[in-house]
């Protein structure tokens, strides 16, 4: 009862705040989150609900929305929950991962408080902590642009979200085990879209009509390629940026990647399948879900249209395509191409390397040469408490070490107004997928082979894509440039769960000494608190 009266004040506080202000509007979820038994594969599971849903509630909202989302953990078990994209300016306390919150105990609520600043485009949230993400509790998210700011196409008759990726029939805790023994998780048992299986999802249209599908790559550990039998796909938008309107027969997806494509009812009117595919695995697998035209006159016929399998330079290729649209406007009423990022100097230079080391008989995954390991305190309640001991700036480098892997809860340190090269390097014969919270980059370069500054005079500096999850492929190297315009503790990391899990990941704490709200936003008042951080107080120090 007292955790309700609470959160009515809490809503009280913010509606009186937005009517005395003319505050931008502000949107109100209420989301439990449970267990319960679901059937994606056809086999009896313990998935992760929210509100008695899977995938959960889609968030929708409009450039600069208030959200403010009430979870209650009905898990036996700590929870959180992440907004893969989503920028939190001014605001990592509410990123809603380890190094930033502590976990929403069981049978306890948290209110996340933020706001969709200068953001349009297609996201999703995910459940962060542990193997969460392979039970379940992700949605989609997507971010309108207001009513004043042009659109660089007509509005489409429909809008559809499809969370794609791949799916075990092992219970999150049994896939835990196998990471925590010191092993890799097993090669997925399937495919989903929406939760369901092959065949399991229809997407109804009406002839000669547009629709747009917003398509995120919600797996674990493979990419994924999309396609849609007869018809063409008009690419618009991705992750946040209105992207040069190529036409594409299927589109890579790597994980954590989202893309906004236009399709138009133009075929004979019967149904067509939608297909998901595995990419760079040696075992195909391939799930489909339905089109169906109002005045269908069939099923579907004939297989399922192939797609690519291993091809990497037909990927490569693809991914060097995606451009941005220089004259489309963004969140704000100005063309995306007036920013440009190609002539300004960069302030330092990043390399990222990737690896596999065993550590103490287990395998582990590094970032130059450092596999993370969770601290007892989130990394931002030690930075703000002022709490020694947890972690220590500069504990991963700037540049692969050439060493062998060990443990460490890794910090990089970076200034704020920073503009920096950041080059992820990988020698595996793995692609990597790599997500940065808190930011938008430029992703100026992609080429095979071992990274040098050689390299610069081929990066594209003029109409390039900005996105925050980007791929390396096998033996490869992805150059990006990044304004560290977000103070705050980031997390940067594998979107490869298991490699995430097992320490591919660090923390970027950008930092200003001005200690201004202007910069940073206060910790919240209903911050909760665990580890060395409790006990301390949440007032203005």
């Amino acid at each position: 009862m007292g955790e309700r009266k609470s959160f009515c004040s809490l809503i009280l506080v913010f509606l009186l705040a937005a009517c005395a202000s003319g505050e931008d509007p502000y949107r109100f979820f209420n989301w439990n989150v449970t267990y319960g038994d679901i059937y994606p594969l056809g086999v009896k599971q313990q998935g992760i609900l929210i509100n008695g849903q899977f995938p959960g509630p889609q968030i929708d909202s409009v450039t600069n929305d208030n959200l403010i989302i009430s979870v209650f953990n009905s898990l036996d078990e700590p929870f959180l929950l992440s907004w893969n994209g989503i920028q939190q300016r001014r605001n990592s306390w509410q990123d809603g991962v380890y190094g930033t919150n502590c976990p929403i105990p069981p049978g306890k609520n948290f209110t996340y408080v933020l706001q969709v600043k200068d953001q349009i485009g297609s996201y999703f949230y995910f459940p962060s902590l542990g193997l969460h993400k392979a039970a379940g509790g992700y949605g989609g998210f997507q971010i309108a642009s207001r009513s004043v700011i042009p659109v660089p196409f007509p509005p489409p008759a429909g809008d559809y979200t499809i969370l794609a990726g791949d799916w075990y029939k092992q219970n999150h805790t049994d896939l835990k085990a196998i990471l925590d023994s010191g092993s890799d998780l097993p090669f997925p048992d399937g495919l989903l879209v929406n939760g369901r299986g092959s065949n399991g999802y229809t997407f109804n249209v009406d002839q000669g009509k547009t629709y747009r599908f917003r398509i995120s790559n919600v797996g674990l550990t493979t990419s994924i390629n999309f396609r849609i039998q007869g018809h063409k796909m008009l690419l618009v938008e991705v992750e946040g940026t209105h992207s040069l309107q190529n036409t594409y027969d299927s589109l890579d997806i790597h994980l954590g990647q989202s893309y906004s494509v236009l399709v138009t009812a133009d075929q004979p009117a019967q149904d067509y399948y939608i297909v998901v595919s595995t990419r760079f695995t040696s075992q195909v697998l391939t799930t489909t879900s339905i089109i169906h035209y109002s005045n269908s006159a069939g099923s579907v016929s004939g297989p399922p249209p192939g797609g690519p399998t291993t091809q990497i330079d037909w990927s490569l290729e693809q991914a060097r395509s995606i451009r941005r649209n220089l004259t489309a406007s963004g969140p704000r009423p100005n063309p995306q191409g007036s920013y440009h990022y190609g002539m300004i100097n960069t302030t330092r230079t990043i390399r990222l390397a990737n690896s596999a080391p065993i550590i103490n008989g287990k395998q582990r995954y590094a970032v130059n040469g450092v596999s993370f390991i969770p601290a007892d305190t989130p990394l931002k309640l030690a930075d703000y408490f002022k709490i020694s001991g947890i972690f220590s700036l500069g504990s991963v480098s700037d540049g692969p070490t050439g060493g062998g892997g060990y443990l460490q809860t890794s910090v990089m340190a970076a200034d704020f107004r920073g503009y920096v090269e950041i080059v992820f390097e990988n020698a595996e014969d793995t692609l990597q997928s790599w997500h940065i919270d808190g930011h938008s980059f430029f992703v100026v370069g992609m080429d095979g082979g071992q990274w040098s500054s050689a390299n610069r005079l081929s990066y594209n500096l003029r109409d390039t894509i900005s996105r925050s999850t980007v791929q390396v492929y096998p033996n490869s190297w992805t150059a990006i440039y990044m304004p560290l315009d977000n103070v705050g503790m980031w997390n940067v990391r594998s979107e490869n769960w298991a490699r995430q899990y097992l320490g591919q990941q660090f923390y970027l704490r950008v930092y200003s000494p001005a200690n201004s709200w202007r910069d940073e936003y206060p910790i919240p008042t209903n911050a909760l608190l665990c580890g060395r951080a409790l006990g301390h107080s949440k007032r203005p120090q």
